[in-house]
């Protein structure tokens, strides 16, 4: 006879401050809830807001992503302070945060953490005739 194994309950965690990170890149946006050890609460996605193809290319549909990621939180662990960090390029993360900026939730602070190039890429072979 195979064991059978209980799995814990999940609880509630009712803290006050949590950190939302906004990971936009022209092929998806990535929003995760975590608390201040980063442990993920909650994320979410285009394609886990229902967008496919075309419209996952468009600023309303990072809206829809941060509203659905943070009303996850809210519901399920009481989210009142927000601190963000923006990682990435393109107008989804100013949608994006335009939204959390709307609500009722109080941002802290913001941080962009985009990757600059120092130098860049190197630069192509002259071509001898």
């Amino acid at each position: 006879m195979a064991k059978v194994l209980k799995r814990a309950k999940k609880t509630r965690r009712n803290v006050q401050e949590w950190v939302v990170s906004v990971f936009a890149h022209f092929n998806n946006t990535h929003i995760v809830v975590s608390d201040k050890e980063w442990k993920v609460l909650t994320w979410a996605t285009w394609g886990s807001s229902g967008f496919r193809w075309a419209r996952e290319a468009t600023p309303y549909a990072a809206q829809i992503t941060s509203e659905n990621a943070l009303n996850k939180a809210v519901t399920l662990h009481g989210l009142e302070k927000v601190t963000v960090y923006v990682k990435g390029i393109g107008a989804w993360r100013e949608q994006a945060l335009r939204w959390i900026a709307n609500t009722w939730v109080n941002m802290i602070a913001i941080f962009d953490e985009t990757p600059v190039p120092h130098n860049g890429c190197r630069k192509k072979k002259i071509r001898k005739l």
